[in-house]
């Protein structure tokens, strides 16, 4: 009778251990700490980009670079990258293990703010046929999006990895500071092209 008591107790306690949920790596804090970013990035573009005249939106350091127009449609087509990949991230079976083996967010946050250039893939260059602020709406309608869904997502961003062979995958809370992290990267490019001497006025610009 004892034995029996014993066991019953043991299953009841392992079947009570087993229905608690388990606890998200991806706090509320991450989630706080990447919307705070996406939404300073979307604005801090807003700011140095919605007041432009159509000759500072076409202008060129030289032929072979952006202009900020082109810079702007870059940003906008990598935010329809991003999304797709946290899809397909979030898509995949949770894996929170490989958090054992992947880098710290230190190190994506360093790598896309280094100063060398980086090389933007053929899906990802612009194509310079979107008119001057159409590239900001652009950007803006898609960056929307996706700070809507950081808000109200229930998944474990920390939990869900990219689909990758390499030893360090990144998770999709990684992902996102790629995301807010590019545009800080391309909000210094801009700031560049600005510098420039030959960058029209906007008094002397054509309206």
């Amino acid at each position: 009778m004892h034995l029996v008591h014993g066991c019953l107790v043991f299953l009841l306690t392992v079947s009570t251990i087993a229905a608690q949920p388990t606890p998200k790596l991806w706090t509320e804090t991450d989630r706080t700490y990447t919307l705070d970013n996406l939404k300073r990035t979307r604005d801090a573009l807003t700011r140095e980009t919605e007041n432009l005249t159509p000759a500072q939106w076409a202008f060129r350091e030289a032929p072979d670079r952006w202009s900020i127009g082109e810079v702007v449609e870059h940003l906008a087509l990598w935010e329809i990258i991003w999304a797709r990949e946290v899809g397909e991230g979030i898509g995949n079976k949770p894996q929170p293990e490989l958090n054992q083996t992947s880098r710290p967010d230190s190190y994506y946050k360093e790598w896309i703010m280094e100063p060398a250039p980086h090389n933007a893939p053929d899906f990802a260059k612009p194509s310079g046929f979107i008119d001057g602020k159409n590239n900001l709406t652009f950007f803006l309608r898609l960056r929307n999006q996706t700070i809507d869904f950081v808000g109200k997502t229930t998944a474990d961003m920390r939990a869900h990895f990219e689909r990758t062979a390499t030893p360090n995958p990144r998770n999709m809370h990684q992902v996102y500071i790629f995301q807010w992290g590019h545009v800080d990267r391309h909000l210094r490019q801009i700031a560049k092209i600005k510098q420039h001497p030959n960058y029209p006025q906007a008094s002397l610009s054509a309206k």
